[in-house]
């Protein structure tokens, strides 16, 4: 129970579940470091009973970013589950319910707000102890490697709109999925070398961020 509201696991063992992908109006997205650990990713949490993805993503955002609905305007969501499996060792065996995962929706939003609107001491318990803006592809190299699948799947779809509103040159094509034959010696095709941005940036690559 999370104040008096049951927490939701599925029939699989997956716990339903909201991402946030938060983008400055020039393309970059929001970055944060996890409280007292070295971890960086997405704002994100899980959905309680008698929610709608919709309204657990405004209570997670406000939790994590200390954003209301009108410091943003939602851009787009990915249709349907996203799932990703927790690694053994934080699968906790002696819960009732053993939750394995996470299915999740993820939703793209622009700041419409200030920076100073960002604010991570919320609540008592703060997610997160720092932020940055990174390059869009930027994530996907750098979060905990199983959640990259989710990752990628999820910035591949959100990039459309991200690119409608921020421009080709901020939200550049991701670089091609690497072909797992070839990743484990078998052949396969070579795929091409990911375009270069301006001042020879990779397009899945990422820099720090700015002012």
């Amino acid at each position: 129970m999370k104040f008096g509201v049951r927490i939701v696991i599925d029939p699989d063992g997956y716990r339903p579940n909201v991402g946030i992908v938060l983008m400055h109006p020039d393309g970059r997205l929001f970055w944060a470091r996890r409280v007292h650990r070295d971890g960086w990713q997405f704002p994100q949490g899980g959905m309680n009973s008698d929610e709608t993805p919709l309204e657990a993503m405004y209570r997670e955002l406000r939790e994590e970013t200390g954003l209301h609905p009108h410091h943003v305007e939602v851009l787009g969501a990915t249709p349907g589950w996203l799932r990703y499996r927790l690694p053994q060792r934080a699968v906790r065996r002696n819960d009732r319910l053993v939750c394995i995962g996470q299915k999740q929706v993820w939703f793209l939003l622009r700041l419409t707000g200030e920076e100073s609107d960002l604010r991570l001491d919320a609540t008592d318990k703060p997610e997160f102890d720092h932020w940055r803006w990174v390059d869009f592809w930027y994530p996907l190299e750098h979060v905990v490697m199983f959640k990259r699948g989710v990752y990628s799947s999820a910035l591949r779809h959100l990039a459309p709109f991200a690119r409608h509103v921020a421009g080709a040159q901020a939200v550049p094509l991701p670089c091609p999925v690497p072909d797992p034959r070839r990743e484990a010696g078998l052949g396969g095709r070579q795929h091409q070398r990911p375009r270069a941005r301006p001042g020879g940036q990779s397009a899945c690559g990422g820099s720090e961020p700015g002012a």
